[in-house]
């Protein structure tokens, strides 16, 4: 009997083990299946200026790579590119989960003159500090790899702009570079006439000791969505601790009900350099729960914005778009039948 019981406890390590080496398989396999295909960019070539010391400055920019954007992504990186006075100038940061062979040879083949590295983010960094949303694309562990930059990039990288997979840029991004922090650790476009207090839940803003975290301050909306931040700044100042901390007092007593964005807004909203809002036309997506059809909101426009439920690209795919969307679809370099998985 201690016989037998013994071989079942080998044979249990044994299939423990064949997981292990066969997981990362299949999902290799599984991504090889389901990854799009793309229509190679043109060469974008740096313009006569800028070779001119103030023109000659790399442009960091970070986004967040995952294979339910990827899509998304390609456009963004096209729009910037097709833009940009210094092309070349841009260097770009993709923080994945899934540091796989076929995500690099991917962006090569679409964008072969392309400067970009990948950084591969631990989700186990945010493993239990996640607290369920009111949707489920804001829980998963890529949506926080915007908090944890200062330590994923290398020590050299002091300043980037950080854009979510799913915006245009239809100017020239070294304008937004090129935003006077003014000491401050982000800048961003403010949104005050907002109702700020929709944002937190009544748990918050009835305990005295928690609300009063704003003293001193008039906080005001902000999207992390599109941000300028100063990673030193947010290295030394202990930022992504600030943020793990409410994240922290969330799981124990429910503050807030979106994902990332409201600890993010707690360190920080009303302590930030204001950006012009042209610089995120966001809410293109609809609400985080229907995703309904929005309008443009009055005014110049540099990047356009679908947060919310609503994506484009799968709008466009399901022939039931909105207006808005026509003004993403020039950017869509997407040539393959395959679709990816939808969040």
């Amino acid at each position: 009997m201690a016989c037998r019981s013994s071989s079942f406890s080998s044979f249990l390590r044994l299939l423990g083990l064949l997981s292990l080496i066969l997981l990362p398989c299949s999902f290799a396999m599984r991504l090889h299946a389901i990854l799009p295909s793309f229509r190679e960019a043109p060469a974008f070539r740096n313009g006569h200026t800028c070779n001119k010391s103030s023109n000659n400055q790399t442009i960091h920019i970070v986004m967040p790579l995952d294979i339910n954007y990827i899509r998304g992504t390609m456009a963004a990186v096209l729009s910037i590119l097709q833009h940009s006075t210094c092309p070349e100038n841009v260097s770009f940061h993709f923080l994945t989960i899934h540091m796989e062979p076929e995500f690099l040879s991917l962006i090569k083949s679409t964008f072969p003159y392309l400067n970009f590295t990948m950084h591969k983010f631990d989700g186990n960094r945010v493993h239990g500090k996640i607290s369920k949303s009111i949707r489920q694309a804001l829980d998963q562990p890529l949506n926080y790899a915007r908090i944890y930059m200062s330590e994923i990039l290398p020590l050299e990288v002091k300043r980037v702009i950080y854009l979510d997979s799913d915006i245009v840029v239809v100017d020239d991004i070294a304008r937004l570079w090129s935003v006077d922090l003014s000491n401050k650790v982000l800048a961003a476009p403010e949104y005050c006439h907002a109702n700020f207090t929709t944002y937190f839940t009544d748990a918050f803003w009835l305990d005295p000791m928690l609300s009063s975290t704003f003293k001193g301050r008039k906080p005001c909306y902000f999207n992390t969505g599109v941000m300028v931040v100063d990673v030193e700044r947010w290295r030394e100042g202990g930022y992504t601790e600030k943020v793990e901390s409410w994240m922290v007092i969330q799981k124990q007593k429910r503050i807030y009900n979106l994902g990332s964005l409201p600890p993010v807004l707690l360190v920080s909203a009303g302590n930030i350099k204001p950006v012009h809002h042209r610089w995120n036309q966001h809410g293109l997506g609809g609400d985080n729960m229907e995703g309904r059809c929005r309008r443009l909101h009055p005014g110049p426009i540099s990047l356009l914005h679908w947060s919310g439920k609503g994506k484009p690209w799968l709008r466009l795919d399901a022939r039931r778009p909105c207006t808005v969307d026509y003004l993403w679809a020039p950017y869509d370099l997407y040539r393959s039948s395959r679709v990816a998985l939808e969040e």
